[in-house]
């Protein structure tokens, strides 16, 4: 618990110097790309890493709250303060739906469900032209009043701590869950749905609360996603975002706080160096994914825990073995 905190505190108070130190446009668009989907991976990683449910259904929250800030920016005249928190609220609402209706289910039944609803989504953005702009998307949302006269690299610094509150945003409110009783019952339905039972734990409503909350935070980093490019399009259901957050988390690591954020890091950067064999990428990203699978099943951070937790043993067995040879020698 401890490490996990003070690393997240470094990691925050390096992000916070990094825009003061770079004056690179291209870079600081890459580090608000990582907050961004550092935000999208923790979300998943709450549903996929504490309750152990895969959902293939994550861009759901994502495309809901990047159209409702959207929708209220461009024909209500909302504020980007405003709009991004409704964007999560709306959709920490559709989680709840979707919720009731899913987590009653386990295993493949789940994830197709959960595909099924992103589906839908997509489907209903590119058809519903009086709502959407189908295919079209929606174009000129809104941005702050304070960027009016600012230069590019003023956007680009202000953008990234939005990007580094939100993100703060996210890893409080998972850090709260995980070492919470909450968070703790929801692991116990994880590990075994039966034995949680027996002890009273009542699997479905931990599930929802972790899933609620994972959409809750997807829906916020559609939001900002949305005020950012500056436009949205039924694109942002595509299954491109989910395979994404997937190879974020199970490379980071899922079920730890850690995790997402060293996924996100990686994948940003592999998908910018890789960004000129656009056909080969995916490609090597499922060859990257099948090699963590095999060789590194809980994921970097999963590693490096065990190989600290395989040091301290070593390190504490040798401790006894000279007073044992002292006292035999004495002997």
């Amino acid at each position: 618990m401890k490490l996990e905190r003070n690393s997240l505190l470094i990691l925050a108070a390096l992000a916070a110097v990094f825009p003061l130190l770079v004056t690179d446009q291209y870079l600081l668009h890459i580090g608000i790309m990582v907050l961004f989907y550092a935000v999208l991976a923790s979300s998943l990683n709450l549903i996929v890493g504490y309750v152990g449910e895969f959902s293939l259904g994550h861009t759901a929250f994502l495309g809901l709250g990047a159209y409702t800030a959207a929708i209220l920016s461009t024909r209500y005249g909302l504020p980007m303060w405003a709009t991004v928190p409704l964007a999560g609220l709306l959709s920490a609402g559709l989680g709840s739906l979707i919720g009731a209706i899913t987590l009653r289910l386990q295993g493949p039944y789940f994830v197709i469900i959960t595909l099924a609803f992103a589906e839908v989504l997509r489907i209903i953005a590119n058809n519903w032209v009086g709502v959407t702009n189908g295919p079209m998307g929606i174009a000129g949302i809104a941005q702050p009043d304070i960027l009016a006269s600012a230069s590019t690299l003023f956007a680009k610094r202000f953008y990234f701590y939005i990007a580094l509150a939100i993100a703060g945003v996210a890893l409080y409110l998972a850090y709260r869950f995980v070492y919470s009783n909450t968070g703790r019952a929801a692991v116990t339905v994880r590990e075994n749905r039966y034995v949680a039972q027996s002890v009273g734990i009542q699997p479905f409503a931990y599930a929802m609360r972790a899933f609620v909350l994972g959409a809750f935070l997807a829906g916020l980093a559609g939001g900002f996603y949305a005020h950012y490019i500056s436009f949205v399009g039924a694109d942002v259901f595509r299954f491109s975002f989910m395979a994404t957050m997937i190879i974020m988390v199970l490379i980071g690591g899922k079920g730890t706080l850690l995790g997402p954020l060293v996924g996100a890091l990686l994948v940003t950067l592999m998908e910018e160096y890789l960004r000129e064999a656009q056909e080969l990428r995916m490609s090597i990203f499922g060859l990257i994914v099948m090699l963590v699978v095999l060789f590194l099943p809980k994921g970097l951070m999963g590693f490096l825990t065990l190989r600290r937790e395989r040091r301290g043993d070593q390190g504490d067995a040798p401790g006894c073995t000279p007073h044992v040879q002292a006292q035999g020698g004495a002997a």
